[in-house]
């Protein structure tokens, strides 16, 4: 039995080892011909560069018509920056209302939420480019910042809500007792223990932000507006055009450092917010 579980469990290792070497290793080739000769980086497909070159740096750094990709940068982090603010605020109180509150219709309103989290993006796509095209938003930041401020995120919602619903509602009554009032209850009881769940959900939002393709590519149309990953698109030219795989390929290594940061500075309050939003108190 001992030799069956030392088997057994190095057996495991072995098999998460080369599991995480095959889910590293795009990203690992994406950095290592980062730094090839742009006519290298398919011909010498290989983790050891023959020629190692900034060249791909410099001249992707340099963006596109104009704007330096610095300016690129500082787009994704305002956009990522409103994002984060505006699902805080409004998820938030929409958690606190369907968590502690007590309103006409609550169920049934938190059923329809949740219905919308399997209500495929794709549906709403052409109704939501009809309604900010009249707006005038189209062109504009408008459209992916103004719907964070309206609690469109379900998925938030039910995080925070589940998260809510797990802290003791002694220390509610108690903060009633004391004078507290229900804003007061959400500022200075809820919102304080909170932190883990409301620290999963700036880092979520950050990272669906900031990885965000298709909504950028459809809104974001002048290049001065660009987000990082609308701007990496221009690297890659149509069929018959030329492209500049490696600015992109650089570029898009420089594009992960914020998520990095991010992630690996907030993890422990990550994994205690996704760990205690499976319960419910």
């Amino acid at each position: 039995m001992k030799n069956s579980e030392i088997f057994r469990r190095t057996f495991s290792h072995l098999f998460i080892i080369v599991l995480g070497i095959a889910m590293l290793y795009p990203i690992i080739w994406m950095i290592v011909s980062s730094f090839k000769p742009n006519n290298m980086i398919f011909s010498d497909p290989g983790l050891i560069p023959k020629t190692v070159t900034i060249e791909n740096y410099i001249s992707g750094w340099k963006g596109y018509a104009g704007t330096s990709f610095g300016k690129f940068f500082a787009n994704s982090l305002l956009m990522c920056l409103a994002a984060i603010i505006g699902n805080l605020i409004s998820c938030t109180m929409a958690a606190y209302a369907f968590s502690r509150l007590k309103f006409a219709g609550k169920n049934i309103w938190f059923a329809i939420m949740m219905v919308t989290l399997m209500l495929p993006g794709h549906v709403t796509l052409v109704p939501r480019y009809i309604l900010f095209n009249t707006f005038g938003w189209v062109g504009s930041y408008l459209p992916i910042i103004v719907p964070k401020f309206m609690a469109t995120d379900a998925f938030f919602i039910f995080l925070l809500v589940q998260f809510m619903r797990s802290l003791p509602k002694e220390l509610e009554e108690a903060a009633i007792i004391d004078g507290c009032g229900t804003v007061g209850v959400f500022f200075r009881i809820i919102l304080p223990l909170a932190t883990p769940a409301l620290v999963t959900t700036a880092l979520f939002t950050f990272l669906w932000t900031w990885d965000d393709f298709f909504n950028h590519l459809l809104y974001l149309t002048r290049p001065e507006i660009f987000s990082v990953s609308r701007a990496l698109r221009t690297f890659v030219g149509d069929a018959g055009s030329v492209s500049n795989w490696g600015g992109a390929l650089a570029m898009a290594t420089l594009s992960m450092i914020p998520l990095f940061i991010l992630f690996f500075s907030l993890q422990k309050y990550f994994v205690q917010g996704i760990a205690t939003t499976g319960t419910k108190g």
